[in-house]
């Protein structure tokens, strides 16, 4: 009879609500140290490339000047007419919004 009127204690698994709490808590924490240095990571790996993609351009409009010597303008359609840059490259270079000023690119 002793037996069923005493306490049987035994060990409960999972995790509390406070250690579920603590650890959520930390996860937090490291990810606001985490976040910004992505951020700025992203950030300087877009500016790369847009200064990869205004190199290439300039390559491709040297590379027109010197095949077509009495041509004062260069254009993006000139560049594209004659196969100088892909349709991949156009795209891109539409989207970062680089142009061609006399025979000189830059965003």
């Amino acid at each position: 009879m002793r037996a069923k009127n005493r306490r049987v204690l035994t060990k409960q698994k999972g995790f509390t609500l406070i250690e579920a709490t603590v650890v959520l808590f930390i996860i937090g924490l490291l990810m606001l140290l985490i976040l910004p240095n992505l951020t700025q990571q992203r950030d300087k790996a877009q500016q790369t490339h847009a200064k990869a993609m205004v190199a290439t351009v300039q390559t491709q409009v040297d590379l027109y000047v010197n095949d077509h010597p009495e041509k004062k303008q260069v254009t993006m359609a000139d560049l594209a007419k004659e196969n100088y840059l892909t349709k991949e490259q156009l795209e891109k270079v539409k989207a970062l919004k680089i142009v061609i000023a006399g025979h000189e690119a830059k965003i």
